[in-house]
């Protein structure tokens, strides 16, 4: 995707493996100052789009997850939860995937559901309301991503802290359900992402050039992806 190159990159922030111990499957083997992934936050490829994207409360970021292991899990984000938007349901999030291949984990809050995305170059990934969210990086090769989020919240980590992780873990051994928790769903997996034209979410687009539209508006207010709807 050229819009990898087509945006000046700030530094990154990192995390390495001691911001990921409380969530990984086998903290002991952890090497402390490695780093795993790296996050390019509230970019814009101009002033007009970066006043665009201030005004309407939405930042675009860029993620990289290099391929790799620790103590035997494949490298993953820390994962969080969203909270609620004035309408009373919780946050989304838009993702694509810019280069590379991704699985991306959700559960969902009462933890009824959880499902595995898996998705390629060019597959946009919609989190719902109300669902946490782990990407993991299995293959060899660099996984690149971009996501458009609402500027008025920040992400809620703690209950991914204290379970020690999503209630699944990917390692190099098969998915492997995560002890710390009493119920653990079991995995659905979509093979492809779902696609929702009616939000311009659709294989192939690229995710940047939704900044300008009138698509995103269900990020700040998430009731206007119907309540209603049945994602997975």
């Amino acid at each position: 995707m050229d819009m990898i190159r087509d945006i000046p990159l700030p530094k990154p922030n990192v995390r390495s493996a001691e911001d990921m111990r409380s969530v990984l499957y086998n903290a002991v083997s952890a090497e402390k100052d490695r780093p795993l992934y790296f996050m390019y936050r509230s970019l814009s490829k101009n002033e007009e789009d970066a006043k665009w994207l201030i005004s309407h409360k939405i930042r675009y970021d860029i993620t990289e997850i290099p391929p790799g292991e620790i103590g035997g899990e494949y490298v993953k984000t820390k994962g969080h939860y969203h909270p609620d938007a004035p309408d009373g349901l919780g946050y989304p999030e838009l993702y694509q995937v810019l280069s590379g291949n991704a699985h991306y984990l959700l559960q969902n809050k009462d933890l009824s559901e959880a499902v595995l995305v898996c998705a390629s170059e060019g597959d946009f990934v919609l989190i719902p309301p109300g669902y946490g969210h782990v990407t993991i990086n299995p293959y060899d090769e660099v996984l690149i991503m971009a996501n458009l989020v609402s500027d008025k919240f920040s992400s809620e980590y703690l209950f991914y802290e204290e379970m020690h992780g999503a209630a699944w873990y990917e390692t190099e051994d098969g998915w492997i359900k995560n002890p710390a928790y009493d119920n653990v769903p079991e995995l659905k997996v979509l093979e492809r992402p779902n696609e929702y034209p009616e939000y311009g979410i659709v294989r192939g687009r690229n995710i940047y050039g939704l900044i300008g539209t009138d698509y995103l508006g269900f990020l700040n207010n998430p009731s206007l992806l119907n309540g209603n709807r049945k994602f997975f």
